[in-house]
């Protein structure tokens, strides 16, 4: 067994049990699942939307190489400059060397998955670099040293209690029960942090082909703050997050925000196409837009699965999956969570170390449900069954039981010469570590089916 799969069990095991993680999920999930209910009730022809925005996003992702050239060249036309990064590493050495050639001291980030995914800020900081989170459900997880808990609400995990909690530990702030307090608490100290900052990262929601731009989505304006202070900015961005055109916004937009918190329209919603233009009042000296790989060609290697690319991180799959909402969000110890995060991190990240996540599933199809590109989810968790089977990836008690029962299943006569009593000793082995930590063992019957059938109705003479 894996060390990732054993402290996936164990964390599994723990959270799964503490009512009061389950009670704040629940609440907080539950809001949103409210919301969206009432969101939905814009929509005319939802079913339609959903299909719009499949098809287009699954034309552009078969057409991904056309369409990130398309982008470069429109981008690069305004002034901005692209970096086409393979993998982390490549990422993390472009932005280190714009940070040296900037001499950058500090850094402000809007809410980014993608910067989580390559560990910027743990880079930053051991080279000397302050790094800010200035989204406030960023900014509490960066205060409390933990990972997002959830792709749209990164603090989802925490009570007002928690955050007032933390806030008195780390800013030294009376404890208080008002929630406008602590926003305010944390808006003050992060406004001198834009002023201040030489460098300003960010995420995109959408990278746009036909005018070379990023569109940002939020409901805080940290992020046009973020990416308008400091002479320079930065934006990393994996490689599928293209639509074609401007216009196709207009889909995807209210898609994103209505499945994900069931707003309309998020608050904030912004389109960047380089740096600030001589004619322009504000905005940065400089742009760079890191084009993150980082193992999304191998998923676009792969015919039955690379709609998985077809995401836009709305969140919705994680609202709704009972296995997330019972174990949480940081028991996957991954960037993405929940049923997206266990469809495309071990094509992102290595099946050998994760492949236990697509497992993790009921497969009950509640995602695939929710999905607004209609990604179907619950069957590319049986492809990455199937597929870390096919690579031989599986443990050899594992293989070694399913050829038994191969064989049983294959052969009556030597399914019944084994007695129950014999079975019933595997099947308690077997199920020991899993089964029947929780549940009565399964036991076989004394006799089988095909036994008592062939007792019952004899062949006739």
């Amino acid at each position: 067994m894996g060390t990732k799969l054993k402290q996936f069990l164990q964390d599994s095991e723990t959270k799964a049990f503490d009512l009061e993680h389950r009670r704040k999920i629940r609440f907080n999930i539950g809001k949103y699942n409210a919301a969206v209910q009432n969101g939905m009730m814009a929509y005319q022809h939802h079913e339609l939307a959903r299909e719009r925005a499949s098809f287009l996003k699954t034309q552009t992702i078969n057409n991904l190489d056309k369409y990130l050239v398309e982008f470069e060249n429109n981008f690069t036309k305004r002034g901005g400059k692209v970096i086409w990064a393979q993998n982390a590493e490549e990422a993390l050495r472009e932005i280190g060397a714009i940070m040296k050639r900037k001499r950058a001291k500090s850094v402000v980030k809007s809410k980014s998955m993608s910067t989580e995914e390559i560990h910027l800020n743990d880079f930053l900081e051991k080279n000397g670099i302050e790094t800010v989170e200035t989204d406030l459900g960023e900014y509490i997880v960066q205060l409390a040293g933990q990972r997002p808990y959830h792709i749209v609400t990164p603090a989802m995990h925490m009570s007002k209690k928690d955050i007032s909690e933390l806030f008195t530990a780390k800013l030294g702030i009376p404890l208080t029960d008002d929630a406008q307090q602590l926003v305010l608490t944390a808006r003050n100290l992060l406004r001198e942090k834009y002023t201040q900052a030489e460098v300003g990262i960010s995420g995109a929601n959408f990278l746009i082909a036909d005018i070379g731009g990023i569109a940002v989505t939020e409901n805080e304006g940290n992020a046009r703050l973020s990416t308008t202070f400091p002479k320079t900015h930065i934006a990393v961005v994996g490689i599928e997050k293209l639509i074609p055109s401007m216009v196709d916004l207009d889909l995807f937009w209210p898609l994103l925000s209505t499945s994900g918190t069931g707003q309309n329209v998020t608050i904030y919603n912004t389109i960047l196409t380089g740096p600030r233009q001589p004619t322009e009042k504000d905005g940065p000296e400089e742009m760079y837009v890191i084009l993150l790989d980082n193992g999304r060609t191998n998923l676009l290697a792969q015919p039955e699965q690379r709609e998985a690319l077809n995401c836009i991180r709305c969140g919705a799959c994680l609202n709704v999956c009972p296995v997330y909402k019972n174990i949480g969000g940081h028991t996957y110890e991954t960037t993405y969570s929940g049923p997206i995060g266990s469809v495309i991190t071990p094509h992102l990240a290595g099946f050998e170390e994760n492949k236990h996540l697509s497992f993790a599933s009921s497969l009950c199809g509640a995602c695939t449900s929710v999905c607004p590109v209609k990604i179907n989810l619950h069957n590319l968790l049986l492809l990455n069954r199937k597929q870390s089977v096919d690579e031989g990836l599986v443990d050899k008690n594992e293989k070694l039981a399913f050829k038994f029962w191969a064989k049983g299943m294959q052969n009556r006569r030597l399914l019944n010469i084994v007695p129950a009593s014999l079975k019933n000793y595997v099947f308690r082995h077997v199920q020991k570590d899993s089964w029947s930590v929780r549940r009565e063992p399964l036991e076989a019957a004394p006799k089988s089916f095909n036994e008592m059938w062939r007792k019952e109705r004899p062949k006739k003479s």
